[in-house]
C-alpha cells in the first residue's frame, strides 16, 4: 500500500478529517478489533460520520463487517479485483481521495497504515482519548502539539454504559 504521498499533497482536496479513538498510549486494536466498548464514542462517531464518506483499510472493513450506514463507503485495499458488496474498493489513498474531489468534508476511519498515509494531508481529528492504557498491535502516529492545535473538548467520565473515563477533542491543522 506504499504510494507517494507528495501527490497527494498537491491534490487540491480538502476537508479531510480523520476520526479516531485511541488510549493513552495512542493504542487503537488488537488483533483486528477494537479494545474497548464505550457506547457514548460509537454514537459520537456515527453523529459525525453520517452523510458523509468514510475510507478505511480493508482490516478496519473485516473488523466491521458490513457498510456503515448513511454513508459513502470506500475500503483501500492491496488485494486486486476485490468486490464487496456496497462498498467501493480502491487500491490507494489516492484514488480513494479521486473518488471524493467534489466532496465538501471526508473522513478517514482507520487503520494505523491508513491513520499514516493520511496525517500529513488531514485538515482535522475527531479524536476521542481513553484514559486508559493498552495492550495492543496498531497504534496512531503521535501527535505534534506544534502542528495541530485542540479547537473543542469535552471530558466524561465513567458511568454505567462507558467503562472508562474519555475526552472527545476537534484539533485542527495549525
Amino acid at each position: 500500500m506504499e504510494q507517494n504521498i507528495n501527490s497527494i499533497q498537491k491534490s487540491p482536496f480538502r476537508g479531510l478529517g480523520l476520526v479516531v479513538a485511541i488510549s493513552e498510549n495512542n493504542a487503537i486494536g488488537k488483533d483486528n478489533q477494537l479494545l474497548w466498548h464505550l457506547p457514548a464514542d460509537l454514537k459520537h462517531f456515527k453523529n459525525i460520520t453520517s452523510g458523509h464518506t468514510i475510507i478505511m483499510g480493508r482490516k478496519t472493513y473485516d473488523s466491521i463487517g458490513k457498510p456503515l450506514p448513511n454513508r459513502r463507503n470506500i475500503v483501500i485495499t492491496r488485494q486486486t479485483g476485490l468486490q464487496l458488496e456496497g462498498i467501493e474498493v480502491v487500491n490507494s489513498l489516492d484514488e480513494a481521495l479521486a473518488l471524493c474531489k467534489d466532496e465538501k468534508e471526508v473522513f478517514i476511519i482507520g487503520g494505523a497504515e491508513i491513520y499514516r498515509q493520511a496525517i500529513s494531508i488531514c485538515d482535522k481529528i475527531e479524536l476521542t482519548r481513553v484514559h486508559q492504557e493498552f495492550d495492543a498491535d496498531a497504534f496512531f502516529p503521535e501527535l505534534d502539539n506544534e502542528t495541530w492545535k485542540e479547537v473543542w473538548k469535552e471530558d466524561h467520565l465513567p458511568d454505567e454504559k462507558n467503562k472508562f473515563a474519555y475526552t472527545f477533542s476537534t484539533l485542527e491543522r495549525r
